[in-house]
């Protein structure tokens, strides 16, 4: 690995150290307690015991005392609160040595779930720690060092063998295979090669197809390469993925927000409950005044919900940061939980089960039109189309004359139809067969014929005349059957193919994919009424699609998930999922990995409650403080430590047998 970018990372390795002061604390508190222990039993020195146990309130409650500060500013009442009051009641009848014990302990159990949940984090930023500092520029003829933040799109970089790629860019010279497990998951080096045409790619960059598109912070194999600049250090794939994994992290699930509402009246109620304890002891059964308060404090530390508030939290932020690691960002705790429970997945067809490459497989003249001037026409008005189909004429049909051949005029886009343009004089239209009223019968039986085939139609013609029909066909990938198999076997009920294709065409994906309902011909409003009518029923759905085009259909789903998201901004905004890779056999990774993450959130809820049950009753009968809290923080750590085991949840595509095929080239 290259020295510059190893040393560029230390910075952020240098602030670790903060992260444990919490720590040291709570071993000082640790220390100030058992000193006091020897010294008022075996000492037998009460003055100097008492300073140490006021060493162990101020060491183990300095950095409670904040929190329950901060919550009181908040207007809310949360356990740190608790535990205060607990502290402070032993101390105001004399049990000083009580209350040092539960100060001690629960500053280390939070502590130790700090250290904890740290680990969790550390897979968040490791991200971060991957950006390069420096980056190797080519100016003036001469290759200089300069700061990766100083970049700009335009820039050239020099990519030695083994460095990291400093921006996300373009490969202009040179080939190679790059390591991007970091920012896609992929665990396989991708292959890089140049671009053909740079002046075209530096234009419009979101064009270049994947086999030159490189990002920042992954990894270059042994090849040199230049990479052109696109985007800047702070719009990089890399950056802005940490930044919305760091978003989501503080994004609550539904369970999250109910335990919210829960605690507004459960911690009141626990305060109740204290009261009462004291009362009924005090003055109903005439306990005592010290003794009734010493069993009331017991059941205030009995009754914290200290497991039961960090029983989601950590759940959500170690299933993120999983999904991160395997190359899925998910948009926060709400998305990961409904994942898991959709019951309907929708699919757009187009570039999410199949390559969204189509190749022409079929071309078909109407009579007394030669095969010549249906290309000519073709190529000249789908050249300055967009579509996916246009380009695929471009590359299949280029005539022999096409470096001369006259440019198209007044070319426009009919949404969900096809393109209309004049060439050489006359008006043209390229494009579905519903674009024409009525079709010749010689037309309509190749239009038939091709559709059964499960061809996509493109019909080359004048408003009066058609030239003839161009057959498509864009295949399933290798790994969409698969997928829909161990989706179904994760718990989705049904699998629902969307399309604008022909019904026929589509029939034949959704056969071959195995998809439980195929519908074609939709317009991308009725894709939209399709996930809608869905959701408003009650049903839980996915929309899985590129993030684009589908962003309105997603945005009516449960769970809206984009694919190859590490190449689209868009898609990174507008989806609640993102596939980084273009790889859709990752589908069944994160549905498992939601559904594993609600399973842990579910057992350490009812691990919390069973603990705040016994622990309440158990006081009631006479268990001292100290025990109390040791319980009480030891169910902390213990739920956290069952969170952190997402961390190593394993059921990827060696389990479900789901290869993942290499998009096809150009």
């Amino acid at each position: 690995m290259n020295t510059e970018t190893d040393a560029g990372q230390a910075p952020a390795a240098a602030q670790a150290p903060h992260e444990h002061r919490e720590l040291v604390f709570a071993i000082l508190a640790g220390v100030a307690y058992f000193t006091g222990l020897i010294l008022e039993y075996l000492v037998k020195a009460d003055t100097a015991a008492w300073i140490a146990f006021l060493a162990t309130y101020f060491f183990g409650g300095f950095y409670t005392i904040q929190e329950v500060i901060a919550s009181i500013r908040r207007r809310r009442f949360e356990v740190d609160f608790l535990m205060i009051v607990a502290a402070i009641g032993a101390a105001s009848i004399g049990r000083w040595a009580e209350g040092a014990v539960l100060l001690f302990l629960f500053s280390l159990g939070h502590a130790l779930e700090e250290v904890a949940m740290a680990k969790a984090r550390a897979s968040i930023e490791a991200l971060a720690a991957m950006m390069p500092r420096v980056a190797r520029v080519r100016r003036d003829q001469a290759v200089i060092e300069v700061a990766v933040d100083d970049l700009v799109p335009g820039d050239v970089c020099v990519v030695r063998g083994d460095d990291r790629i400093p921006a996300d860019g373009i490969v202009i010279a040179g080939s190679t295979a790059v390591d991007q497990s970091s920012v896609t998951g992929e665990s396989i080096p991708v292959d890089k090669v140049a671009v053909t045409d740079r002046a075209r790619a530096q234009q419009a960059p979101d064009t270049v197809g994947p086999e030159s598109t490189v990002f920042s912070g992954t990894v270059n194999g042994s090849g040199g390469i230049d990479v052109l600049v696109t985007r800047r250090a702070e719009d990089s794939t890399l950056a802005r993925l940490v930044q919305l994994v760091r978003e989501a992290e503080s994004s609550k699930s539904p369970t999250q927000r109910f335990l919210d509402r829960f605690q507004r009246w459960y911690i009141p109620a626990v305060l109740l409950l204290v009261i009462t304890v004291f009362l009924v002891g005090a003055f109903v059964l005439d306990r005592g005044f010290s003794p009734s308060f010493y069993l009331a404090m017991v059941v205030l530390v009995a009754g914290s919900p200290c497991a039961l508030a960090i029983a989601t939290p950590s759940a959500i932020l170690a299933g993120v940061a999983r999904a991160a690691r395997a190359g899925v960002l998910v948009k926060g705790g709400g998305p990961l939980e409904n994942l898991g429970r959709i019951q309907v997945a929708y699919f757009d067809k187009t570039g999410t089960l199949t390559w969204g490459r189509p190749r022409v497989t079929d071309i078909r003249t109407a009579p007394g039109v030669s095969e010549a001037e249906l290309r000519r026409t073709a190529y000249a008005v789908e050249r300055l189309s967009g579509h996916p189909l246009a380009a695929a004429v471009v590359r299949d049909l280029r005539p022999e004359d096409a470096d001369s051949l006259p440019e198209a005029t007044d070319v426009e886009s009919v949404t969900g139809l096809g393109v209309r343009a004049r060439f050489e004089g006359q008006e043209v239209q390229v494009g579905s067969p519903r674009m024409w009223a009525e079709l010749p019968p010689a037309v309509g039986a190749m239009v038939d014929q091709l559709q059964a085939d499960g061809r996509t139609i493109m019909i080359v013609g004048t408003p009066e005349k058609i030239l003839g029909v161009v057959g498509l066909m864009d295949p399933p990938r290798a790994e969409s059957a698969p997928m829909v198999n161990s989706l179904r076997d994760a718990g989705v009920e049904q699998i629902v193919m969307l399309s604008g294709d022909h019904q026929q065409v589509a029939s034949a994906v959704g056969r071959d994919v195995g998809a439980d309902e195929v519908r074609g011909g939709l317009m991308p409003e009725d894709k939209v009424g399709a996930v809608a009518t869905t959701t408003r029923a009650g049903t839980r759905s996915a929309m899985i699609g590129d993030g684009v085009n589908d962003a309105p259909a997603m945005a009516n789903s449960t769970v809206g998930i984009a694919m190859g998201a590490a190449g689209s901004p868009v898609a990174l905004e507008t989806a609640e999922v993102a596939l980084m890779s273009d790889d859709i056999g990752r589908l069944p990774f994160i549905v498992r990995l939601s559904r594993q993450t609600s399973r842990i959130i579910r057992i350490n809820l009812i691990f919390s409650l069973v603990v705040v049950i016994g622990l309440v009753t158990l006081s009631l009968l006479g268990l001292g403080i100290g025990p109390a809290v040791l319980v009480h923080e030891g169910s902390t750590i213990v739920v956290v430590l069952i969170a952190l085991t997402l961390l190593r949840f394993q059921v990827g595509r060696e389990h479900e047998g789901i290869e993942h095929e290499a998009e096809p080239r150009s």
